[in-house]
């Protein structure tokens, strides 16, 4: 499998271990992060950093770990029972795992699933939901948040007109930018992406892609890829995860064009995965 980059000389990169140095701040830091699925472990000692307003992609074969460490991120693992979680996960200074704000956390920390999760609402009222919960009644904010939300995610235009007909009934790529202008509207720092346009056609994934790399300007973005071209095309840092471990964590032209390891190697042409 031939990765090609293309992208402006030039800019400054950053890599855990290997990098280049970027003067941009780290916006999540992690440090030798267990979890357990029971008595199964799932993921070994995670360690990295990821820097405001950049996309990083995470990417590996089917079961290694990665959408397992993108929930831990805003601890949806903690609706899971049977999960036992060790080590640090800093944002902003502050352990998640010592606070117990899951809610402020979640609110800080949006996610946009694998498959569009629309409420059987209007497309006004799927985007106004989050606000409402948190106890923004005033009609005339709301209407400002929905709008600036849809403008976010590149789709007012589309929907200005049908703002109170069912989300349920846009395209399957409109349905995914109104889950996108729904975190929006949450106003979050960080918005994490569980394989966004897996469900997708082609022309609504670049559309997707087109936005997220518009968004970064504004959000420190995560997304859980199997597109290897996809995370080639948007993320400014990739992590390859295999058997729940991070084998190399560096710019995305380094890791594909120059991988440190030979596993790294063999996944990106296609030995395996």
């Amino acid at each position: 499998m031939n990765i090609t980059i293309d992208r402006q000389k030039g800019s400054k990169t950053n890599v855990l271990g290997n990098e280049r140095h970027s003067d941009k701040k780290t916006k999540i830091s992690v440090s030798d992060l267990n979890l357990f699925y029971g008595e199964k472990q799932a993921l070994y000692s995670v360690s990295l950093d990821i820097k405001e307003k950049e996309v990083t992609a995470f990417i590996g074969p089917s079961g290694c770990g990665k959408s397992t460490f993108l929930r831990t991120l805003n601890r949806m693992n903690d609706l899971i029972d049977s999960v036992k979680i060790s080590g640090k996960v800093i944002i902003d200074n502050e352990n998640i795992y010592e606070s117990s704000d899951v809610i402020k956390l979640r609110t800080k920390v949006g996610m946009v699933f694998q498959k569009a999760n629309l409420f059987p609402m209007s497309i006004y009222d799927n985007v106004a939901y989050g606000p409402r919960m948190h106890g923004i009644k005033n009609k005339k904010e709301l209407n400002k948040i929905v709008e600036e939300s849809l403008r976010g995610a590149a789709i007012w235009d589309e929907v200005k007109d049908r703002l109170k007909t069912s989300a349920l009934g846009l395209s399957g790529g409109q349905q995914q930018r109104v889950c996108i202008a729904r975190a929006i509207a949450m106003k979050p720092d960080v918005i994490l992406m569980d394989e966004p346009t897996s469900a997708l056609d082609p022309i609504s994934t670049l559309k997707v892609e087109e936005l997220i790399t518009q968004m970064k300007k504004d959000y420190t973005i995560i997304i859980v890829t199997h597109n290897m071209q996809q995370a080639a095309r948007i993320s400014d840092k990739t992590a390859f995860f295999l058997n729940g471990e991070v084998v190399e964590y560096s710019s995305t032209d380094k890791l594909f064009s120059v991988p440190q390891d030979k596993r790294t190697e063999d996944y990106i042409t296609g030995r395996f995965g």
